[in-house]
């Protein structure tokens, strides 16, 4: 077996496409992806699992019905099961989300241009 660091800022230069979560690593049924997201995305929820946001690169602002939370780099926020929330960026930001394997990015929302293929790696 190799032992190699993954290097996250690596990673980020293999991909430029935004909304579109790429797998870095996985611990038990958990994933580490990595994402780039300026702009507005969808409102949705996630029904079974909580979602973890870590801002490495620019802020983003995750709303709620009834409220937001602003987070820059070096923050993380866990959005709870079944909480309704829409990032935005209103420039780029780099975020690693963690999250059970197969979560759709667009939680219970029908499949539409915001979602993103799963297990996708770098």
């Amino acid at each position: 077996m190799t032992y190699a660091p993954i290097t996250i800022s690596a990673k980020f230069d293999l991909f430029s496409e935004q909304w579109q979560p790429k797998v870095i690593a996985e611990m038990n049924d958990y994933q580490f992806k990595l994402v780039r997201l300026q702009g507005d995305f969808v409102w949705h929820s996630h029904a079974d699992t909580d979602e973890t946001f870590i801002v490495l690169h620019g802020q983003l602002r995750i709303d709620f019905r009834d409220g937001a939370v602003e987070l820059k780099a070096g923050d993380m926020f866990v959005v709870p099961k079944g909480k309704e929330h829409k990032p935005y960026a209103a420039t780029e930001a780099q975020v690693m989300l963690i999250e059970p394997r197969g979560v759709a990015n667009t939680g219970d929302l029908a499949a539409g241009e915001r979602t993103a293929s799963n297990d996708v790696w770098v």
